[in-house]
Formats: C-alpha cells, structure tokens, sequence
C-alpha cells in the first residue's frame, strides 16, 4: 500500500480550530489526514472529513494507538472508539504511537493485536512511530517488515535521523517525516533563506521539498489557508544537489518530540 506523500497533520490542533483547519486543507486538494489518540480530536477530524463531502475511497486517514492502551484487551476497544469518533468503519492505516515506555508492555503482546484488528477489517494498513533501530529489528521479527507500512520519527534539516532512515531503507519500511519544519525553526536558518530566495519559495517550503525528494512521506500541519497552499505547492519544487548537501550539513542532532518516557535514540 502507498501512503500519499504529502499529507496534513492535525498535533496540538483542537476544537473548531482542528475542524476548521482540516475543512481548509481537504478543499485544496489534501486527501491524507493524520491524527492520534492522543491529539484528542478525532472527533473533530471527522466531523470535517464527513462535511467535505468527498468519497472515503479518495481519502488517507491515519491513527495512532496512546501508550495507555498497548494491554491487548485495550487496543483493539480504543481503536473502534477511535473509529466511533472519526465516523469510519475503517482507517487507511494505524500505528503504535510510542514503544511501550521501558518496554514493560512487550511488543510481542500488542503488535499481534495490530495484525488482528487489520484482520477484522478495522484498519486496512499497520505500522509503528518513534520506534528506534531496537524496537523496529524487534517488531519486523515480530510481525514481518511487509507488514509494517512506515515508521513515522521525527526528522527534519536540523534532525536527519541518518542512521535510522539507512535502516528502514535497508528493510524497505517507509518512514514518515513528522515536525518536518522543525516547529518553524527552518525558517529562521541562513542556509535555508538562501535556498528558498534562489529558488523564490520559502524555506519552510524548501525543508519539504527536501525531504520528500529524499523519499520521506511528509505530513505538515498549519492552520493559515496560505501556508498549507504553500505545503502542498512544495512537492513542485526540485533541489540540485548543492542545496541537498549544504542541507546535509545542517544536521544537529536537534530532536523536539523528546518526553520523558520516550526510547534510547539511535
């Protein structure tokens, strides 16, 4: 299953912002929504989806499973209730959205629970998120690397996440750029600006473009019509392979998802 490269993410949106956001973004042509358990608005993103009046088949909609609901009598109750909430029969594709903290859920319970709710026709792809080179060797033994369709980690100019992405390509698991603007700090960057001025687009434009020409899935998040226009126009834009070195070198080792119950990064 291909996942649409470019999609729309909806973290720390709420209320009618979120519907209003999501509303915008699927009249300009978004059709891969991203949500969470978590994010505590499926709700909302389905109301949004349901009044945009286009065909389920045309669109991507993704969740993710909360660390509190890994127990496998928890996960597959959570992610009907996710579904109650958007609306759906199904999701186009559901993640684990942390390893369990210390690991004191094992994989080995919750992972197969993945398998089944896709079996029962809850979900018509499975995958994991923040999952280090440790938890993803684990799960591919677990369950098959067919059988994961993306890891999504953070990764953006400033966090290229080289030596995980070098492992997924190894496995053939796509990964998914979340913070992909590093939450605006890539428009403040001098390499960037001179990039984007040469290319007269944006630098928040340019960090997009650079990933999904690196073969990253994208999914950005906005709330201004302009800048999510803006998002989807960045997929037009080719970088030579100046601007994709002088962007290699802007790689710090600056993670921002990092809460205390997060892995051992690779």
């Amino acid at each position: 299953m291909t996942i649409p490269p470019l999609g729309f993410g909806t973290f720390r949106l709420k209320g009618q912002e979120v519907i209003d956001a999501v509303t915008t973004a699927l009249e300009l042509g978004y059709r891969h929504i991203d949500t969470a358990q978590i994010y505590d608005n499926e709700k909302e993103v389905g109301e949004a989806i349901a009044a945009s009046g286009i065909p389920r088949d045309e669109l991507f909609i993704t969740t993710k499973i909360w660390i509190t609901n890994l127990k496998p009598e928890k996960l597959i109750p959570s992610l009907q209730e996710s579904l109650q909430k958007l609306g759906l029969k199904q999701v186009d594709l559901t993640l684990i959205h942390w390893p369990s903290p210390e690991d004191k859920v094992p994989m080995e319970e919750y992972l197969p629970m993945l398998l089944e709710a896709r079996e029962q026709g809850l979900t018509r792809a499975i995958g994991v998120s923040n999952f280090t080179i440790e938890h993803l060797t684990q799960a591919i033994d677990l369950v098959g690397a067919e059988n994961i369709a993306t890891n999504q980690v953070e990764i953006h100019p400033f966090l290229h996440n080289r030596k995980l992405a070098e492992f997924a390509r190894e496995q053939g698991i796509q990964l998914t750029a979340y913070m992909p603007l590093a939450v605006g700090k890539v428009m403040q960057d001098p390499v960037l600006q001179a990039i984007a001025t040469a290319h007269q687009v944006t630098p928040a434009q340019v960090a997009l473009a650079w990933l999904l020409q690196s073969g990253y899935v994208v999914i950005p998040s906005s709330t201004k019509r302009a800048n999510q226009q803006a998002n989807l126009d960045a997929a037009k834009i080719q970088l030579s392979q100046e601007d994709v070195a002088a962007i290699a070198a802007l790689e710090r080792g600056e993670r921002i998802a990092n809460p205390d119950f997060a892995p051992a990064w690779d």
